[in-house]
């Protein structure tokens, strides 16, 4: 019985405590966009490393990238394109 006495108070402070601190969250905006980060992740941030041909921003200009779009054909780096068909 002595237990039940010491273990009511520690548990009203801690569920007194998660409130608080719920509440700091909340009125600092930590649950107001739970959606964006897992959108941010899928946008791609290295655009160096985009292949000319696949970059959605610029057209790729063919005459400068010295790369051909025939299958099979060898790239800049001097490896095999996959061939489609």
């Amino acid at each position: 019985m002595q237990i039940v006495m010491f273990l009511v108070p520690v548990m009203l402070i801690l569920v007194t405590l998660g409130i608080a601190l719920f509440s700091w969250a909340v009125k600092n905006g930590q649950y107001d966009d739970l959606e964006g980060p897992a959108h941010r992740i899928l946008y791609d941030d290295d655009k160096d490393m985009i292949p000319d041909e696949a970059r959605t921003d610029k057209p790729a200009d063919k005459k400068t990238t010295g790369q051909t779009t025939e299958a099979g054909a060898k790239t800049k780096s001097g490896e095999d394109e996959p061939k489609q068909g």
